[in-house]
């Protein structure tokens, strides 16, 4: 199964396509102030009695810090990376300034904090960021101990491996090494399905996804797997994307979405109607362009949204036009996903279940009503 490749260094192709990326662009143009780490603390989420936040608690300490501390992915193409300005892009970086603009009214007011697989969880209880906007999958011990505020990204779990193997199923993957990242719901899913299906496997596990890719570009395994999304990401970053191929097989649902502590519905709560803001956007027609048009509307739906009736903003401990600045921030739905995601990105990802539930094709983005 062992295929010959002969690939450059990782790291220059994924600043290749990092430059390239940042023809797309995204909202604003200030340079961010260079993110602190997150602590380096292994391990999944685990319930924490004392440490739950009082009702408002979040939101009293973004307003009083006039900030937003977002945790983000410490490097993914197309959905956390630092361009070579030193400027956050990407579909979860758009969500994090989203937020910020929600809460504080300015896009730019929002601190990206690099977390890994295992520290994510840690950085966000510890309150070393106030909302994970960083590819993580919704299941229920998460849920247990944490707040899941909505789905941002449905996907599933894939496999990557040479073109010149002949591997074309996960079928034939019987007996391979395959690179797997610590720390991630993949794990288990991978011991799943390979049991399911009476085939054995050798796990090659790394503590990050840099380095779980840079054995796969090593040949120190059969197959890459990961997040489909990650596996596009990861694909590209290639020196010759088109000698990898993508597995057809997804086997496991991936709903990936912000996460924000326990305790504090009022928080939750906002992180989530931020999200439910841009899907309803793009449901009613309401761009970044348009915007200021859509104010004038006589539809109560698209009023209600923009802030124009209802006073619904205060009802979470918002301005009322707080949906006004997530859009003109960082545009509805779909102008997000196409910027950093779509067509016209190196990633090229089709919308599929990401579209809107009235689309068509229809897709599983489906927000409630603003009422």
């Amino acid at each position: 199964m062992r295929a010959r490749r002969l690939w450059s260094p990782l790291a220059a192709a994924i600043a290749a396509v990092s430059m390239g990326l940042q023809a797309c662009g995204d909202p604003g143009s200030a340079v961010d102030e260079p993110p602190p780490l997150a602590a380096g603390v292994e391990g999944a989420p685990t319930a924490q009695p004392g440490q739950a936040p009082a009702a408002g608690q979040t939101l009293r300490a973004v307003k009083a810090r006039g900030y937003l501390l977002c945790g983000v992915h410490q490097g993914l193409l197309g959905f956390a990376y630092a361009d070579n300005n030193g400027r956050w892009r990407g579909f979860d970086v758009d969500f994090c300034r989203a937020t910020a603009a929600a809460v504080l009214g300015d896009g730019n007011a929002v601190r990206f904090i690099p977390t890994s697989s295992t520290d994510r969880f840690s950085a966000l209880q510890s309150g070393e960021v106030d909302v994970l906007w960083r590819n993580t999958s919704g299941t229920f011990s998460r849920d247990a101990t944490l707040n899941l505020a909505g789905v941002n990204y449905y996907d599933g779990q894939g496999f990557m491996a040479p073109r010149a193997s002949g591997v074309r199923s996960a079928k034939d993957l019987d007996g391979a090494r395959i690179c797997i990242q610590t720390g991630s719901t993949n794990e288990l899913n991978l011991t799943d399905w390979f049991r399911a299906h009476g085939l054995r496997y050798q796990p090659v596990v790394f503590d990050t996804e840099d380095k779980a890719r840079s054995a796969y570009d090593r040949e120190q395994c059969d197959a890459l797997t990961a997040d489909m999304s990650n596996l596009a990401a990861a694909r590209v970053a290639m020196k010759r994307p088109d000698d990898h191929v993508l597995l057809p097989e997804i086997i496991s649902k991936e709903p990936l979405g912000p996460v924000v502590r326990h305790g504090d519905d009022q928080w939750t709560d906002v992180v989530r109607w931020t999200l439910n803001a841009t899907i309803l956007a793009e449901e009613l027609g309401i761009t970044s362009q348009n915007l200021q048009a859509q104010r004038q509307s006589q539809s109560p739906e698209v009023r209600r949204l923009l802030g124009a009736e209802g006073g619904l903003g205060r009802m979470i401990g918002l301005q009322d036009d707080w949906a006004v600045k997530v859009i003109a921030t960082s545009g509805n739905y779909g102008e997000i996903f196409e910027r950093n995601l779509g067509a016209q990105t190196p990633l090229k990802l089709a919308r599929g279940l990401n579209a809107p539930w009235n689309g068509a094709p229809s897709g599983l983005l489906f927000a409630a009503p603003m009422r």
